[in-house]
């Protein structure tokens, strides 16, 4: 039983990213609040901001809800899931309800006030 070589694979073609377009209502649902605890303020000494957002929301959608809604540049987005934990209440089993969280990294000379609201 004799071995065939393989034939070595073409490398794929890349291609170029397409940007999500997200309408203006969409913009809006995307980004829910502003998360304003210490650990989230400290993440604007590194040009960060942080929102809650939907648990459906992608990168690209909330890379173009920002750059959409507060007219800036978008340089990376991070998101954390966090799962809600299971509590009880006078004896019964209750969960608190899953939630999602986006750091938005902007680009230089680039910033978001989120005290005065949209």
């Amino acid at each position: 039983m004799s071995k065939t070589p393989k034939k070595a694979k073409a490398p794929a073609a890349k291609t170029p990213a397409v940007r999500m377009i997200v309408s203006k209502a969409r913009a809006y649902d995307i980004i829910k609040s502003p998360v304003i605890t210490e650990k989230a303020t400290l993440g604007s000494q590194h040009n960060q901001v942080t929102f809650r957002v939907p648990l459906d929301a992608t990168k690209p959608e909330i890379k173009a809800a920002v750059e959409l809604v507060f007219n800036v540049k978008v340089k990376a987005v991070n998101t954390l899931r966090h799962e809600g934990k299971t509590k009880r209440f006078r004896g019964f089993l209750g969960k608190r309800s899953d939630s999602k969280k986006a750091m938005v990294s902007l680009a230089e000379g680039q910033s978001i006030d989120v005290t005065t609201g949209v």
